[in-house]
């Protein structure tokens, strides 16, 4: 049983002593790969994907039985410098709405057969303006990372971790800046639609908050920049890799979370792929930083995890095509 980590030290301690993939699992789905009904590479990237999920759940006949999405949402200070088009109570707007089930995420977690959760972090509480102070303090940064932690269903076979947060496209540029480097003006979208003078804001918001930096360590780095809901969103991430759960990754916020773990270890985002290249100006570029290929490009910007939960569709299809086509013996049809 994996244990809860009650510490920023034990998080720290955890990112530098993940678990691997399951290397005879994925040896033997490869030799199964080599003995499908098909030539060789005919499935392209699903073939790719069929072996990648079998590594995580330790058998060559990988299958998608109990997918989890899990929503964070978190509200964020730094909508106080204009960087939204839409005002901090949206956030609470639709977390009501994912509860009672109205939200594009709420469509495709049921189309693809997910389990859905929402975790509404503190919303009246949000987080410092992070261009005058951290945005949270450690205290804050352990809670949210622990939510995520213990929002993961251990018995979930895939995990889709998503988000809702005013603001928090302006948080995922400030991270990214501040863990690959570039220009504020490279990071920076339109999120919600801001106009010209809104992605100005949103650049200047994120120049200031990179500067006032004191340490690169990726979790300080978190808790400068960061939202709940992107805390939240790394430690679901963590757990499920603690538990050899494979991630699918949204949108640019959900892989600026991603972006945390990463900077803290390069392996660490082994059990994950990326659903989707969104809309958002900067999330191709970001993908690139994580050397991530999308599944999907199919102009989606919307967030809530939408975009990954598609993507269920892709690896599950991946997964049944690998575990139930006949081998040429088994078929007894002649191999090329």
């Amino acid at each position: 049983m994996t244990q809860t980590p009650a510490t920023l030290a034990d998080f720290r301690a955890l990112l530098a002593n993940l678990p691997a993939a399951d290397a005879t699992a994925t040896a033997g789905a490869m030799a199964r790969n080599g003995q499908l009904t098909k030539p060789p590479g005919a499935l392209g990237r699903l073939e790719d994907v069929a072996i990648w999920l079998a590594g995580w759940q330790g058998t060559d006949r990988p299958r998608i039985k109990t997918p989890q999405v899990a929503i964070f949402a978190g509200n964020h200070g730094v909508v106080v410098k204009g960087v939204s088009a839409f005002p901090p109570e949206v956030t609470a707007q639709m977390v009501a709405n994912f509860q009672h089930g109205g939200a594009a995420i709420n469509q495709l977690a049921r189309t693809f057969g997910a389990t859905m959760t929402v975790n509404a972090i503190d919303l009246d509480r949000p987080t410092h303006d992070f261009t005058e102070m951290d945005a949270m303090s450690e205290a804050d940064l352990l809670a949210a990372l622990l939510i995520g932690w213990n929002a993961v269903d251990p018995k979930a076979d895939l995990l889709v971790p998503g988000e809702m947060g005013i603001g928090n496209t302006t948080s995922a540029a400030a991270l990214a800046c501040a863990l690959f480097g570039g220009a504020p003006d490279d990071w920076v979208g339109r999120g919600t639609g801001v106009d010209d003078a809104g992605l100005t804001r949103k650049a200047n918001a994120v120049r200031a908050g990179v500067a006032r930096l004191t340490s690169r360590d990726p979790l300080s780095v978190l808790a400068a920049l960061g939202g709940r809901e992107i805390a939240a969103m790394a430690g679901a991430m963590l757990c499920a890799r603690a538990h050899c759960i494979p991630v699918i990754l949204d949108g640019f916020i959900a892989c600026s979370a991603a972006a945390v773990l990463h900077a803290a270890n390069s392996a660490a985002l082994d059990h994950c792929i990326a659903g989707h290249a969104s809309a958002e100006a900067a999330h191709t570029r970001l993908l690139g930083s994580l050397n991530k290929t999308a599944l999907l490009s199919l102009g989606l910007r919307l967030g809530e995890g939408s975009g990954a939960a598609l993507a269920i569709g892709i690896v599950r299809a991946a997964a049944e095509c690998h575990s139930g086509m006949a081998t040429f013996a088994e078929a007894g049809v002649a191999a090329g």
